[in-house]
Formats: C-alpha cells, sequence, structure tokens
C-alpha cells in the first residue's frame, strides 16, 4: 500500500510565483532552491515527529540479575538493536589513534546528532524509494552506543588478512565481478534476497527495520528468534557433544553455556560458502573458510533493560588473530513481538526479477 504524498507545497515557491518583477531564470532558481528547503524541512519535521524518550542506562555496579525458576540468569524477552543502525564496523579514520572508552558522553551526544544530520540531509537529497516516503522510519532517530562496533583488537580495525585468505579473497572478488548482472536462475543471487538466510553472525547487524529479537528460555536450552527471514537457532547448554564435520548448517552447530551471568555461546560447522552479511562485515568476511570459522558470542546483560551481544570471530587460516564486535540489545516495548517476514510471498518477487533480467537479455539481443 502506498503512503499519501508527504511533500508539503513550499510558501517560497508560491511567493516566487507571485512575484511579477524577476527574471523568470531567477525564478525558477528560487523555486527550485525553495523545494529543496521545503524537503529539507518535511524530513527533519518528520523524524522529529517520531523522536523516541530514549536515554542510554547507565551500567550499575550492584544490581542484581534476576534469575529463571530453574536458576539461569533470566535474559528471556523481545529485543531490538535499532538503535545500533549506521555504526560503522571499523574505527572511520577521523578517529585514528582514538579508542572506544576514550569518547565522553558529550563527544558521544555530538556524535550521534551529526550522524542524524547527515543522514536527514541524505533523506531530503535522494529520490525517495517510493513517492511520499522516507523509505524506513524506524532508523530516523537512532541513538548508537559506541563510535564503532569492533572492540577487539583495541584499534577497532579488522586483522590483516593471512596470505592464503588474500588469495581466497581475490578469488571471490572475481567470481563476484564475472557474476555481476548475470541471473540466468536464482542460484545466481545471494541466499538473502532469495528469503532463505541473513546468515551469521549478519543476522545480528542491525538493519533499517526488523531488528528484533525474541529470546526464549527452557531448563538446558536457549532460542533466539530473528525477525528478518524468521530464522531460529535452539542452543543447547548441557555440554553435550558436537555433532561431526560432516553436517553443516547456514547458521551453524552452537553448543552454550553460563558463565556467572553472561550466556557464551559458541558456533562453528558452518556452510561451505556461508558469509553474506550487510555492509562493511560482508567486506569482511569475504573469502573465509565457513567450514572452518568458529564464532562465540557472549549475551551480557547490563540493566534490567540492555545487555551487549558481541561475537569473536575466530579462523586462523584467514585472519592473523581472532577480532571481536559488539553492539548493544534494548527490550523492546511491552507485548511487543515480531513481525510477520513475508518476503517474497509466494515467490513473486524472484519470479518478476527473473523475467525481468529475460526481458532485458531479449532486448539487447542475448
Amino acid at each position: 500500500m502506498r503512503r499519501p504524498h508527504l511533500w508539503p507545497i513550499s510558501p517560497f515557491v508560491v511567493l516566487a510565483a507571485l512575484s511579477g518583477s524577476t527574471q523568470a531564470g531567477v525564478q525558477g532558481q528560487d523555486a527550485k532552491l525553495s523545494d529543496a528547503e521545503a524537503r529539507r524541512r518535511n524530513v527533519r519535521e518528520i523524524a522529529d515527529s517520531l523522536k523516541r524518550d530514549v536515554k542510554l542506562d547507565a551500567v550499575p555496579q550492584d544490581r542484581k540479575q534476576a534469575r529463571t525458576r530453574w536458576g539461569d540468569p533470566d535474559i528471556e524477552g523481545v529485543y531490538t538493536n535499532i538503535d545500533e543502525w549506521g555504526i560503522p564496523m571499523q574505527r572511520p579514520a577521523e578517529f585514528a589513534g582514538r579508542r572506544l572508552d576514550s569518547f565522553t558522553p558529550q563527544e558521544m551526544e555530538k556524535l550521534r546528532q551529526s550522524r542524524r544530520d547527515a543522514f536527514l540531509e541524505r533523506l531530503a537529497n535522494e529520490a525517495p524509494p517510493e513517492p511520499g516516503t522516507l523509505g524506513w522510519y524506524e532508523n530516523l532517530n537512532v541513538n548508537n552506543s559506541r563510535a564503532w562496533l569492533i572492540v577487539d583488537p583495541a584499534d577497532g580495525l579488522v586483522p590483516p588478512l593471512t596470505p592464503a585468505a588474500r588469495l581466497r579473497a581475490d578469488d571471490a572478488a572475481a567470481a563476484a565481478k564475472a557474476r555481476a548482472g548475470r541471473m540466468a536462475s536464482s542460484a545466481d543471487l545471494p541466499l538473502y534476497p532469495r528469503c532463505i538466510t541473513k546468515g551469521f553472525p549478519g543476522s545480528m547487524i542491525a538493519e533499517a527495520y526488523g531488528s528484533v529479537y525474541h529470546i526464549h528460555q527452557a531448563p538446558g536450552y536457549v532460542a533466539v528468534r530473528y525477525e528478518h527471514i524468521h530464522e531460529t537457532r535452539v542452543i543447547p547448554l548441557d555440554r553435550r557433544p558436537r555433532i561431526g564435520r560432516g553436517i553443516q548448517s547456514y547458521v551453524g552447530d552452537a553448543r552454550g553455556h553460563w558463565d556467572r551471568d553472561t550466556l557464551v555461546i559458541e558456533t562453528t560447522n558452518f556452510k561451505q560458502g556461508m558469509t553474506y552479511a550487510p555492509g562493511t562485515l560482508q567486506a569482511a568476511l569475504r573469502g573465509v573458510d565457513s567450514a572452518a570459522l568458529r564464532l562465540v558470542e557472549r549475551f551480557t546483560p547490563l540493566s534490567a533493560t540492555s545487555m551487549e551481544w558481541s561475537v569473536t570471530v575466530d579462523e586462523p587460516s584467514t585472519w592473523v588473530r581472532p577480532w571481536t564486535f559488539a553492539n548493544n540489545l534494548t527490550r523492546a516495548k511491552p507485548g511487543q513481538q515480531l513481525y510477520e517476514y513475508a518476503c517474497h510471498e509466494g515467490n513473486y518477487g524472484m519470479r518478476n526479477m527473473l523475467g525481468t533480467a529475460r526481458a532485458l537479455e531479449a532486448q539487447q539481443g542475448r
């Protein structure tokens, strides 16, 4: 369903039209400037109207973690990390020499405001994805918890690749270039557009919408449901033996345990070639040996309403050392559930993409 057209008529355009003493060229220029200013003002009005009263919780030193009736730390509930949208994976060049813990609250607030201003300015200057919309509205007022995501190494950068990994990355880039523009079948598209999986750990990276997670607990198990693709990971906590290396899956084989109040999950046995992830994480994982990849997640409660999720990426044939990135999860409002993720219902989206590819080929005489 299309939303109603939201751009208001600019009063400056009206004034320019009423003026008979201005040259036509100047009128056109004034109207164009006025229209741009009207769009800018409208974007900000929409964003301001959707502002949430969100404050980052201070981490209490003496808080007591709630427990389930069987004694495990109680982290069950619906969470979102939409406030982490837009945080770069690696430390930006402008912060060379800085550490994450060196940012004062005042500096972080200034950084949040500058990122919001830049994003809203981009929305005001770009054509909307659909007339009368700004795209996704959930990400207009995000409240980033940090300046970048990588927490280890301390320099905030992905460690160097090994020589073997550089060769694999070059091969992967060449294969991607060879496939560019080709769509002979659905197999030429990544798994995410095909509505199969968003990949892991990419599923824990905030996107402009659908960044919601439901954690369930039962004696001996934790399950995590993801709004995107509606994947569910069921993690045993009883230290049972792992399945054989011959069995691989898109989200791997997970085993968990509690380290005091922190849930630790170690995942291996990823399907070879399973490297999909959004943004800079996709670039960081290009060429990784998925079958040898080991991920160690940590869900650490910070307060009654938030916790930090982190993951250590370990694959010795790809990077010279393990590295870790993190973001915060915030409890959703009471009653909020995961939305249905219909993706392309009945595969109409895939059918239409393939049909368009065939039509373009016919048009180009191929």
